[in-house]
């Protein structure tokens, strides 16, 4: 479904909630175990999902709205790994033959899981697989193609994020969400927008693939540098002109954080409260603790769990570089 440059409604947000009920799960929302943070510190834990990540939500909504003509040759998608996850989940169950295009520098965290699904992968290079998110077509592939972010369906199911957030902890005063592609933040925006509109909702990016943090600031789109960094599910060389446009109407800012403070936020959610989040995961709760939204109750989206055991142990032995 392509994507019209308006929020989503309230009432495709809790269509999906109908939708997705018994599939994904309705997260915890527990708060951060840290006594001298600049404000309250709460977790919204879709690191619990089933495949470890926000995204079985979407995918459910946007396959289960599907017509079985549509899926009769399967379905394929083009993910970093919670979208291929997600698809890969939801074919299984519904029987479907799965493909997924991922780029070569996937982690094996992301991989393995796909491979025990049943999903055949498809490696390609950065380039090309940031291309297929524009052209959301690649020689050879067959089936229903799932974007992985530009798709109401999509969004109207992170947008169930939101209104569990508001249930739960309705006081909430800003939500923070990493950005990727802008479907997770504009899903949720777009719930708070419609419940709360009092509510800020901020996304969140690494300093080192930022370009829409730079983009929001300039009031334009604005090139910049790329940098590949262990927070593989946020960020990116470039924005995508529907979300940019989307986002920015929806979204109160955006933060750039540093990947030493991401990995220092994963750190200290497994030794706090025995979380274990993905760099993407940890880039609200970095954000939280630097203070950038404020002194109120704070909500951080854990958007995932997917992360290598190699990176989360250099992590938790203090042995962690930057650059790896």
């Amino acid at each position: 479904m392509a994507l019209k440059h308006e929020p989503i409604s309230l009432e495709e947000i809790n269509a999906a909630r109908e939708r997705i009920a018994g599939r994904a799960v309705r997260t915890p929302l527990i708060r951060l175990n840290v006594e001298d943070a600049p404000g309250e510190i709460w977790l919204k834990l879709e690191n619990l999902q089933p495949i470890g990540s926000f995204k079985i939500r979407g995918a459910v909504n946007a396959l289960a709205q599907m017509e079985p003509s549509e899926l009769s040759e399967g379905v394929w998608t083009a993910s970093a790994g919670n979208m291929a996850l997600g698809a890969a989940w939801c074919a299984r169950q519904m029987g479907l033959e799965c493909t997924v295009v991922v780029p070569d520098t996937a982690p094996e965290a992301k991989v393995a899981p796909l491979r025990r699904l049943g999903a055949t992968i498809v490696p390609v290079s950065l380039d090309e697989f940031f291309e297929t998110f524009s052209t959301r077509r690649r020689e050879g592939m067959k089936g229903a193609f799932l974007h992985a972010f530009s798709d109401r369906r999509v969004m109207a199911g992170n947008g169930t994020i939101g209104l569990e957030i508001l249930e739960d902890l309705p006081d909430v005063d800003a939500i923070l969400v990493p950005f990727g592609g802008g479907g997770l933040s504009c899903g949720i925006a777009s719930a708070v927008r419609g419940v709360a509109p009092r509510v800020k909702v901020f996304a969140c990016e690494p300093e080192t693939a930022c370009p829409f943090t730079r983009s929001f600031g300039a009031r334009r789109e604005v090139e910049g540098t790329f940098e590949r960094s262990f927070i593989d599910g946020a960020g990116g060389p470039h924005l995508y002109p529907e979300m940019y446009e989307l986002a920015s109407r929806l979204l109160d800012g955006s933060f750039a954080l540093a990947v030493d403070a991401v990995a220092e936020a994963v750190r200290l959610m497994v030794e706090r409260n025995r979380v274990v989040a993905e760099g993407a995961g940890a880039l609200p709760v970095a954000a939280a603790l630097e203070g950038r939204a404020g002194r109120g109750r704070v909500c951080c989206v854990v958007s995932g769990g997917n992360i290598d055991n190699a990176v989360l142990a250099s992590i938790l032995l203090g042995t962690f570089a930057t650059r790896q």
